[in-house]
């Protein structure tokens, strides 16, 4: 490329610099007056906070932009020319052609799918590479020539080579500058229904999925408002893919594991492998239902409930009628309560009044035997008369008083805890830690569901009130079960906002009098009590929710999202789909994954499995067919491992070949540890910028890790440092430019699905794959050629 070229694009690239220089300081002041606006009514108050929104979602685009703001241009054949980009900049002339186009504008889409085969009305496509605010490098293809049928149709081969090739940092980086056309297709495809990606390693499943979720955003008003979720393995992966929304300027973007989606509640309990196998299981949807109901007026005999003085009896036969009525508003259990406590306060007050009824006449009774014809009546009206009472002026304050026996019994405390007794007000954690926790609970609300055995894997000893030892992420989807059918009682919350508000007002309507009271008394003067009333005085300060959308989803278990999307979607068990289906009840998804890398004792064996309970055979599939991560010689000794696990699988295509087999050494036990920090060191001292990662059996991850303390490792490794430690599951959805795996029988031997968690562990390099082994090579793996072992491994 020619200096001239290289000068007029740097030229081009400072003026579109310019130009996102104005608009970040445009929007930054609209921030400012937008801040600085006292709405007086509540839709006004809503639209500042939505205009507020609207520019912290640009302000965070136009930021985002300042790292790769231009990477491609486009010559089209009839002499137009477009620069394409992070972001769309406007021209000053609102008239006048945009000076970038932003890369998912459908203009843009050339950019990506254009081949000499089917130019697409492109002449040139010039990918633009630059560093800070300058151009370093341009690369050119000319489309609109005759196709070659053995040229290799990858839109800027050279910079996506670059892109391959270039050290990981242990954090994922945006691909808008080398998305290739069957990742864009996907991207661009319509948000309606259900999308499943299925993908192989390499194949760009994640880096589709968010770019996906920053297209989706950017044309769906819709989706933007009630934002994206994004759900992924575990919390190592969302750490390493947490910088590409972001870098893109999206907000309204909730990364998210499965475990982190029941606001409060921290996953940290480790079940085992048969017990997570059962909590994924849907008949624990039943079983919740059923704890629920046990709940609800149990078997039991008759008791008594002292109200004062009196003692009313409640009866199984009344407890069950008004149970069965309160069901039958078909409201969750805690919103059904009220109903039911309604009853039998109102039982109780009848009992009173019956009781009260039979004193007092059997009193009258009792009198009238003693006093025979006496008129009662005349005789208190003479003794009144002495005493100097009128009995006009008397009303009730002799004979009958009426008493408001429902108000007796609503106010009484034993009456409160017979209510309680028989249907409490119930909480998603109390539900399950003491299902768990009895027995007795637990058996017959399994009853018909579970067998014994099974019974005995969810039994865990009390723990501390609402937390039985703690929660694990298989108790997620359980916990959001029981939520869905307790349900919450918001009436007192409801009724404390109101008191807010009141007072509120009530300060207001303080702060006129002030005003009014200080008018003078010769001449009119103009106050605020002139111009408002208190209560929209009090809305004028009310604080303006800044917060984004990601933000207030997180903290809200009912929040339903515009779109979501699941990477490694394979992983999910049947309870966490009936989760995520709750989030998103219109079913606009794009699910991402690899069957064949299911390593979740409750996860798929097939996309029906998860989908036909809820869309039935409304839903689509695509693949992605070409590898872009792993090289073609690592892929080779995949081969018989992957038909293993998926006899009709297709290994997805590799791009390129490095030229370095990957290689294998058996090592002795006994040394196995030291001899993998000794070429984890050597492998290191040679990789210059990249990362390197040692995969090995969770068991024996602590003792490898003790051996290479330069290594990152544990729960949450970081995985910006040099070299991390991984267990096999740890290292789902990443790459890294050498990897070493370690013991692979053991791998296959450590869980359920262990086969799939060396055939994830096996294609996460990017370079260079070694294996140590310290004894006999899994039989999938004995065809594999002994490649050029380093010294340090021999």
């Amino acid at each position: 490329m020619s200096p001239s070229d290289l000068d007029l694009e740097q030229e081009h690239l400072t003026g579109l610099y310019g130009r996102l220089d104005e608009l970040r300081l445009a929007t930054k002041q609209r921030l400012v007056d937008v801040a600085g606006q006292t709405g007086g009514t509540a839709q006004a108050r809503s639209e500042r906070d939505a205009t507020f929104t609207e520019y912290s979602a640009r302000l965070s685009r136009l930021d985002a932009a300042e790292q790769g703001l231009c990477f491609g241009r486009l010559d089209l054949e009839d002499g137009v020319r477009h620069y394409v980009g992070r972001v769309g900049l406007p021209a000053p002339d609102a008239d006048a052609d945009p000076l970038l186009l932003d890369w998912r504008a459908p203009a843009a889409r050339p950019f990506y799918v254009a081949t000499s085969a089917a130019p697409e009305g492109v002449h040139r496509r010039r990918h633009i590479a630059t560093r800070e605010r300058r151009v370093t490098s341009l690369d050119d293809e000319v489309l609109d020539g005759a196709p070659d049928a053995d040229r290799e149709q990858l839109a800027g081969a050279a910079a996506l080579l670059a892109a391959v090739t270039t050290g990981r940092t242990g954090r994922m980086q945006d691909i808008v500058a080398t998305l290739q056309a069957e990742q864009d297709r996907i991207i661009r495809s319509d948000a309606q229904g259900v999308l499943v990606v299925q993908g192989g390693p390499g194949t760009g499943k994640t880096a589709v999925a968010l770019h996906r979720a920053a297209y989706l955003l950017y044309h769906s008003n819709r989706i933007a408002t009630r934002g994206v979720l994004v759900v992924g393995p575990n919390a190592v992966f969302l750490r390493y893919i947490g910088q590409v929304l972001p870098g893109l300027g999206e907000t309204s973007v909730l990364l998210s594991t499965v475990g982190e989606l029941f606001p409060g509640v921290v996953a940290d309990r480790v079940d085992a492998p048969a017990t997570v196998a059962l909590k994924g299981s849907r008949r624990m949807a039943d079983l919740v239902a059923a704890a629920v109901r046990d709940r609800q007026a149990p078997d039991g005999p008759a008791f008594d409930v002292r109200v004062g003085d009196d003692v009313v009896r409640l009866e199984p036969r009344f407890w069950t009628a008004a149970a069965d009525r309160a069901r039958a508003t078909r409201r969750p259990h805690n919103q059904a309560r009220p109903t039911f406590v309604r009853l039998v306060t109102a039982e109780v007050a009848r009992q009173l009044e019956a009781q009260a009824a039979g004193l007092a006449d059997r009193l009258e009774a009792e009198a009238a035997t003693l006093l025979g014809d006496t008129d009662l009546d005349a005789a208190a009206a003479a003794d009144l008369a002495r005493l100097g009472y009128d009995e006009a002026d008397t009303g009730d304050a002799y004979g009958e008083t009426a008493v408001d026996y429902r108000a007796v019994a609503e106010a009484d405390p034993n009456v409160a805890d017979a209510c309680d007794r028989l249907w409490p007000p119930m909480t998603p954690g109390r539900l399950l830690a003491e299902l768990f926790a009895h027995a007795d609970r637990l058996e017959t609300a399994a009853a018909g569901l579970l067998t014994p055995e099974e019974i005995a894997l969810l039994r865990r000893e009390p723990g501390r009130p609402g937390y039985p030892g703690g929660w694990s992420v298989a108790d997620v989807p359980l916990l959001d079960e029981a939520a869905q059918r307790l349900g919450a009682d918001d009436r007192a919350a409801r009724a404390q906002a109101a008191r807010a508000r009141d007072e509120e007002i009530a300060y207001a309507q303080g702060v006129l009098d002030v005003a009014v009271g200080s008018k003078t008394e010769d001449k009119e003067v103009l106050t605020v009590g002139d111009l408002l009333d208190a209560r929209r005085l009090a809305e004028r300060h009310r604080t303006l929710d800044g917060r984004t959308v990601a933000e207030r989803a997180a903290v809200d278990r009912t929040w339903t999202f515009g779109h979501v999307i699941v990477d490694e979607a394979q992983e999910l068990s049947p309870m966490a789909w009936r989760l995520l289906m709750r989030r998103c009840p219109t079913r606009s998804m794009t699910l991402v994954g690899d069957i064949a890398q299911t390593s979740s004792p409750a996860g798929l064996r097939s996309w029906d499995e998860a989908l036909t309970p809820y869309v039935g055979d409304r839903w689509r599939l695509t693949r992605l067919s070409v590898n872009y991560r792993t090289p073609a010689e690592i892929m080779r000794i995949t081969e018989p491992l992957l038909a293993t696990l998926d006899a009709d699988a297709e290994p997805p295509s590799s791009v390129r070949e490095t030229g370095e087999p990957p290689w294998h050494a058996e090592v002795p036990p006994a040394a196995l540890v030291s001899r993998v920090a000794s070429v984890a060191r050597a492998e290191l001292a040679g990789l210059g910028d990249g990362r390197l990662a040692v995969i090995t059996p969770d068991a024996l991850a602590p003792a490898v890790a003790a051996a290479l303390p330069e290594a990152s490792a544990g729960p949450e490794p970081d995985l910006t440092e040099r070299a991390v430690v991984l267990g096999a599951a740890q290292s789902k959805g990443l790459e890294f430019d050498v990897v070493l795996v370690v013991d692979p029988a053991g791998i296959i031997a450590a869980a359920p699905r262990g086969r799939n968690d060396l055939y994830v562990a096996l294609t996460r390099a990017t370079q260079r794959l070694g294996i140590l082994h310290p004894g006999e090579l899994p039989d999938e793996l004995t065809r594999m050629p002994a490649g050029d072992v380093p010294s340090a491994a021999r």
